[in-house]
């Protein structure tokens, strides 16, 4: 989806540092898609990421709104990265 006219799925309790590091990520998946991103980066990311939405279901929440607004899926660029040798990952569209 080449919209660009969307905004990430967030919390209204989260800190700033908290929406950072969850803009951060969603960032990175835009990255894997549009380009390619470090598979480190995307890692270590996804890591802090979960500590601010530790339940399974808050992530599927956000990854199924992030994915309906960009077209992105958060589930499959981390699956990608997690067995992915590359450095650098990509998705095809």
């Amino acid at each position: 989806m080449d919209n660009q006219n969307y905004s990430y799925p967030i919390n209204a309790d989260w800190t700033t540092e908290e929406l950072i590091i969850v803009t951060k990520m969603f960032s990175l998946i835009e990255d894997v898609y549009e380009g390619g991103a470090n598979r480190e980066m995307v890692l270590n990311q996804y890591q802090e990421f979960k500590k601010i939405v530790q339940s399974k279901s808050e992530e599927k929440q956000l990854g199924r709104q992030f994915e309906h607004d960009s077209g992105y899926v958060l589930y499959e660029v981390v699956k990608l990265a997690n067995t992915s040798d590359r450095k650098t990952i990509r998705m095809e569209r």
